[in-house]
């Protein structure tokens, strides 16, 4: 069994090497990831810049890449060069911070495992939802990836990508798992103004997560209730509910 563990905090992150440690009770894991913090990045990609690929295992150590570009990339280079093999599963974080709602397009944690699915592969994006999280926390999401891994390989299971939030709470009083759907929750974005010592002005971007449409089923609803949620997603973004009244509108306008 061959395993990818990526994120996009980083190769130098906590999270990553928990979870890759994990892994390794699944089979082969190796972690690949940037070099440098890129939460926020999305789904980008680096076209006019070349990747450089740095291996920082020490002796001794797992093989561990650290590549100068987005979480994106790491995937594409560690399936098409870095791997002998395409990998089984591709897991990606344990991310601080939760991606749910609209954040998952934002999020470069999601987006390694949409681009893994892209490529073919079955992925697991998992996040707990906070910026701060325990060591306890920590332990809790590398023990439900595990799970989650373990069911996702099974055989005859679908190729999917699977994005997993854990709730802010302690693992004793986290409830289990709950199917979610993707919500409509968002940030309610604003920048801070502030003054260089120059005397300039520069300007820091702050928001607050707030769910316009709650629902018990979505993602936000279930983790707010101390659930874990599970949400399968999809790089498909057809807006399915207005077809028909898109149809109706275009007829007859060629």
């Amino acid at each position: 069994m061959r395993i990818l563990v990526t994120n996009d905090d980083g190769i130098f992150a906590p999270g990553i090497h928990l979870l890759r440690a994990r892994m390794e009770e699944l089979g082969a894991a190796t972690a690949v990831a940037p070099l440098t913090e890129q939460s926020g990045t999305g789904h980008s990609i680096t076209l006019y810049h070349p990747l450089r690929v740095r291996d920082i295992a020490r002796k001794g150590e797992p093989v561990c890449y650290g590549v100068s570009g987005t979480p994106a990339d790491c995937v594409k280079i560690a399936v098409t060069e870095l791997l002998p093999k395409p990998p089984d599963l591709v897991m990606s974080g344990i991310n601080p911070g939760g991606n749910i709602g609209t954040n998952v397009i934002y999020s470069g944690t999601v987006s390694a495992a949409m681009e893994a699915f892209v490529m073919g592969c079955t992925s697991i994006a998992i996040s707990i939802d906070t910026f701060k999280p325990t060591a306890a926390q920590y332990d809790k999401a590398a023990e439900v990836a595990l799970k989650v891994a373990r069911m996702a390989l099974k055989k005859g299971f679908p190729r999917c990508l699977l994005n997993v939030n854990l709730p802010d709470l302690p693992p004793k009083k986290m409830k289990g798992l709950k199917l979610t759907r993707q919500g409509m929750s968002r940030f309610i974005e604003f920048f801070e103004k502030r003054q260089d010592p120059r005397g300039h002005n520069y300007y820091w971007l702050d928001g607050e997560l707030v769910d316009n449409m709650p629902s018990p089923d979505s993602d936000y609803g279930a983790v707010h209730d101390g659930y874990i949620s599970v949400s399968p997603l999809s790089c498909d973004m057809t807006y399915d509910a207005v077809m028909g009244d898109i149809k109706r509108g275009l007829s007859g306008l060629l």
